[in-house]
């Protein structure tokens, strides 16, 4: 009987080993699909925008309006989402990248200027409007970005504020505003949903005979490496 108890022990030792595993594994898938679920409330922000931005408030002045052109794309790595941001022209922004904190419960926004100066915000989706805010240590200005799209997502409108002193009285720097890559305001609903994030495909693609849509390359690039557990986990959703 004695000889046995050993291997009882190992096994006992094991299965609590592997129970705090799952259990570990499982409080990351629990925040992972959390991140996903927020970053899916600003699926409309997915696609490429024409903008025009310039000071905020200067109705019908021409001095500092710039082009720039806005593409935002679903990235994957691992089980970790995110949205990036791509900005060609753009005189407040280049690139960023933005991600849910499970802990904070708040979006993070992490922008390169295009002087290269790494920029985080940090902030809220309330409203259909993202509300982004940092406390620059040097100035001690309270920086604000808001970003939201209208006109049934057709077009994309984000402005910047700044409060002096580390207060919260804002007044309006910048506005940048523009439609959607190739679409009118007399927006057409798209029939075809995303089989990586869920919202709207605009883009077709195949496998094995089958078509299926994606809303941005991004979504086509994590499509492409793992395409049956997309479709898996699509055709699961859709019953």
């Amino acid at each position: 009987m004695r000889r046995f108890l050993p291997f009882a022990m190992v096994l006992i030792l094991l299965a609590g080993i592997s129970f705090f595993v799952c259990a570990a594994e499982s409080t990351v898938s629990a925040e992972e699909n959390e991140a996903r679920e927020k970053l899916q409330e600003l699926q409309e922000f997915i696609g490429t925008w024409e903008a025009n931005g310039g000071p905020d408030g200067k109705k019908g002045s021409v001095k500092g309006i710039w082009k720039e052109t806005l593409t935002w794309n679903w990235r994957f790595k691992a089980d970790a989402a995110w949205l990036a941001l791509d900005v060609k022209g753009g005189k407040l922004f280049k690139s960023a990248d933005l991600k849910w904190n499970p802990e904070k419960k708040s979006y993070e926004f992490t922008a390169l200027t295009p002087e290269g100066k790494k920029q985080v915000y940090e902030g809220t989706f309330k409203k259909d409007i993202l509300t982004l805010e940092r406390l620059d240590s040097g100035t001690n200005e309270r920086i604000q970005i808001s970003m939201n799209t209208a006109a049934e997502g057709v077009r994309m409108i984000y402005r910047v504020r700044k409060a002096t002193g580390g207060g919260k009285l804002y007044s309006p720097q910048y506005l940048v505003q523009g439609n959607r890559e190739g679409e009118s305001l007399a927006a057409k609903e798209s029939k075809q949903l995303c089989v990586v994030s869920g919202g709207a495909g605009t883009m077709p693609i195949s496998f094995k005979g089958e078509t299926f849509y994606v809303c941005c390359s991004g979504c086509r690039d994590a499509f492409n490496e793992n395409p049956e557990k997309y479709i898996k986990e699509f055709k699961a959703k859709k019953k």
